[in-house]
């Protein structure tokens, strides 16, 4: 019953092992497909992903077969072959996982962009500012002093005449009004300062508030807003003194910023271990599974076929267990055989016949071995060929006993 049981698992695992590698297949044929269709016609792009998905297998298949021993040519052919087609299939399918994996970063990624971007330019405004602050301050103390100085009549442009006589005259009122006119002016520009320091802080705000915004589209445009509100001041004062600022970085458009991953060959300079993992993770699979479906031979034989190929394999007398554990045959003939002329066509035809149905391996030019499936067909017919005789010898006995 135990043998029974694990004969079923395994017949069923094995069974279970073809609709696998098709699903498996599908699954790297749809993102090769995916990757290949941004860079041909999509009809084309189709053709050659079933193509590629047809070559892995049917190249792994006849892979698992062959002894490259037997025919290197044929094998490098083969490996060649299945080599070009996964390479293929991995790096049109690396596309679409690097596009699943990376899609959050790629969008963390814009926004710390974003950030960067303003952050420099306002780090090259700051500056502007706190020069203009300082020179206006700096002309707004010397014209305090100057009216102090024309108040006390100390002032060096007063005529000796009048030098130092004290009090309010024509001379003290002069310069108090450039005083009172600076004074307005500063007054003026520091609330313009404010207004502009305001608008910075509005716009740190909605880029804070962008990151964890449910509507995004607000909250991006936002930000659009209050950085053109502090472009337009910023340009404003810096006509107003006649100072030249750095070009304002252009933003992405909302558009941009949330426009999905599109397969290019930027992807490969942010290389993604993890992407091209998933991508070979697939076609490993199929490549593994399809091997293993070599060991099922691809069409049964008949009873006639079964009970030739037991007759003629009876007659090859070099037997024995190779390094793969299995059960290795010379199909050469003897040496005896060669000096009787023995004809070995009807036995051959019995080998070229397994070797086709894949129920025998060819390991060179005078040695094959038996496929797993062959074993089982072999204890069938040898007991068969037991209980024949057990038959036979019971009815022998039996009429011994008669007479």
């Amino acid at each position: 019953m135990i043998n029974r049981m694990q004969t079923f698992f395994v017949g069923m695992l094995r069974t279970w092992s073809i609709p696998i590698v098709l699903m498996l297949s599908v699954a790297s044929g749809f993102t090769t497909y995916y990757g290949m269709s941004h860079f041909i016609i999509p009809w084309i792009a189709l053709v050659i992903t079933v193509a590629i998905q047809s070559i892995v297998v049917i190249c792994t298949l006849e892979l698992a077969g062959i002894h490259w021993r037997a025919n290197r040519m044929r094998y490098f052919s083969v490996l060649v072959s299945l080599v070009i087609a996964l390479v293929a299939s991995v790096s049109f399918s690396y596309f679409k996982f690097y596009e699943v994996s990376e899609k959050d970063s790629i969008h963390i990624q814009r926004l710390n962009d974003i950030r960067t971007d303003i952050k420099s330019y306002l780090n090259e405004v700051l500056p502007f500012k706190s020069k203009v602050l300082a020179q206006k301050r700096a002309d707004l103390e010397q014209a305090s002093k100057e009216v102090s100085l024309a108040y006390f009549g100390t002032h060096p442009e007063i005529v000796p005449g009048f030098r130092n006589q004290v009090g309010k005259g024509p001379f003290w009122e002069r310069y108090n009004e450039i005083y009172q006119a600076k004074k307005q002016a500063f007054s003026e520009l520091q609330t313009e300062f404010s207004a502009l320091d305001k608008s910075v802080q509005e716009l740190q705000s909605s880029l804070t508030n962008l990151d964890i915004a449910i509507d995004v589209e607000t909250a991006y445009y936002d930000v659009i807003s209050n950085f053109q509100n502090v472009q337009f001041k910023v340009n404003q004062l810096a006509s107003e003194f006649g100072q030249s600022l750095p070009e304002p970085p252009m933003l992405l458009t909302y558009k941009q910023f949330i426009e999905e991953v599109k397969p290019s060959m930027a992807m490969w300079n942010g290389f993604s271990l993890f992407a091209f993992g998933c991508a070979a993770m697939v076609d490993f699979f199929t490549v593994l599974l399809s091997y293993r479906l070599e060991f099922t031979a691809p069409g049964p034989l008949t009873a006639d076929e079964e009970e030739l190929v037991f007759e003629c394999l009876r007659q090859f007398t070099q037997f024995r267990i190779n390094k793969n554990d299995e059960l290795e045959m010379i199909i050469e003939k003897s040496n005896i055989e060669k000096a009787r002329r023995y004809s070995d066509w009807s036995r051959m035809f019995a080998v070229g016949l397994l070797l086709s149905r894949g129920f025998l391996r060819k390991i060179d030019n005078r040695t094959v071995e038996f496929a797993p499936n062959l074993y089982p067909l072999i204890a069938a017919k040898m007991g068969d060929k037991l209980t024949k005789l057990r038959a036979e010898a019971q009815l022998a006995r039996k009429v011994g006993e008669h007479e």
